[in-house]
């Protein structure tokens, strides 16, 4: 998802700042909510690979899924945090499976917040956006606790989406400034 490249990003800054100190850090060292949930044991790297292995149904159609429970937590004012630590159950070992799972972003988002004490339009807004030039601010879609969807939501003009993939095609460069350092492109566009 685009959310999550942006997340990506973030996490390549992050790094080579020091506020991560690896991508095998277990998520619950900056997310201590997650701690005795299914997001127990998995990694940074887990998530970013889409690789937790943890169970969330995403059939849309299936009124009982997991990502319609989601919908309806958060229609009462529920947060995306607290549905995450709900999650209890895995279909696979962490690392083991690549399957595409929308909460896994989320999670990251959790670990960034968590890493830096900051909200995400905040770190994206002083360490991509602002960088970019965009032309609009970004709007986004929040919890009921005012925390910013980290799965999606994120709503910016084509022209603006276009920047940050120039940024990306450039190897982390716009303007002729390293936004994202270029050893973290490579890593996170190769497969491992």
């Amino acid at each position: 998802s685009v959310a999550k490249s942006f997340l990506s990003a973030l996490t390549g800054i992050l790094l080579k700042e020091g506020a991560i100190g690896c991508l095998d850090d277990p998520v619950v060292k900056y997310a201590p909510t997650l701690k005795g949930s299914a997001y127990d044991q998995v990694s940074l790297r887990n998530v970013l690979q889409m690789s937790s292995g943890v169970l969330f149904d995403e059939e849309y159609l299936d009124k009982n899924s997991d990502i319609n429970r989601m919908g309806r937590e958060l229609a009462l004012g529920g947060t995306l945090d607290g549905f995450a630590a709900s999650l209890q159950y895995r279909f696979a070992e962490p690392g083991e499976v690549m399957q595409y799972v929308s909460i896994d972003t989320h999670v990251i988002g959790m670990v960034l917040r968590g890493a830096t004490g900051r909200s995400i339009p905040d770190l994206l807004s002083d360490k991509i956006i602002r960088h970019l030039g965009f032309e609009q601010v970004p709007y986004y879609v929040t919890d009921g606790k005012g925390v910013a969807f980290a799965l999606g939501g994120l709503n910016l003009t084509t022209r603006d989406y276009a920047r940050f993939g120039l940024m990306i095609q450039q190897d982390g460069e716009y303007g002729g400034k390293q936004i994202v350092p270029k050893s973290w492109i490579r890593t996170s566009t190769i497969a491992s």
